[in-house]
C-alpha cells in the first residue's frame, strides 16, 4: 500500500489560552470513506466537533470512522511517541511555547514531519491515501 501524506492543517476551534510546559494531547487515528458504514464492527463514527471540523476542509469523503484514540501528555523539551494501531505511530516532540514537531510512521517508516505551533483547542490533521478511495487521518488536539 503506497501512503502518502496528502494533508497537514491546523484549524483553530477555540480561543487559545495560557501557555503551559507539558502538553496535554489527544492523538484520534481515523477512516474516511463515502461508505455508510465501517466494514470494521469496533469503528464508531467521529463526534460532532470533529465531524465539523473535518467537513470544513476541502476532503472528498463524507464519512469518518474512529479506529483508536489516545490521550497523552508530552513535558516540554521532551517526546512522546504513541501507537495507534499497528500500522500507525505518532511522535510528537514539545518544544516548547505550544510549538511542536511531529512525526508520522505508517508501516514503522516515518511518511511526514511537521513543525508547527499548536494551542490549546485547536487541531492537526495528518493524511493519506487507501485502498479503494478511502483514507486515514490522523487528528492531534491540543487537549484544554
Amino acid at each position: 500500500m503506497l501512503w502518502m501524506a496528502v494533508l497537514v492543517l491546523c484549524l483553530s476551534m477555540t480561543a487559545g489560552s495560557a501557555q503551559t510546559a507539558t502538553l496535554k494531547l489527544e492523538a484520534q487515528l481515523l477512516w474516511g470513506t463515502n461508505d455508510g458504514t465501517s466494514p470494521n464492527p469496533k469503528h464508531k463514527p467521529v463526534g460532532p466537533e470533529i465531524r465539523k471540523k473535518l467537513k470544513e476542509l476541502p476532503l472528498k469523503w463524507t464519512n469518518y470512522f474512529e479506529e483508536n484514540r489516545k490521550s497523552f501528555d508530552v513535558a516540554e523539551g521532551g517526546a512522546n511517541k504513541v501507537s495507534l494501531s499497528d500500522r500507525c505511530e505518532v511522535e510528537v516532540r514539545n518544544l516548547g511555547g505550544n510549538k511542536i514537531e511531529v512525526t508520522h510512521f505508517g508501516k514503522g517508516e516515518k511518511v511526514v514531519k511537521q513543525t508547527q505551533t499548536l494551542p490549546k483547542g485547536e487541531l492537526l490533521v495528518l493524511g493519506g491515501n487507501a485502498p479503494n478511495s478511502t483514507a486515514w487521518l490522523v487528528v492531534l488536539k491540543h487537549a484544554e
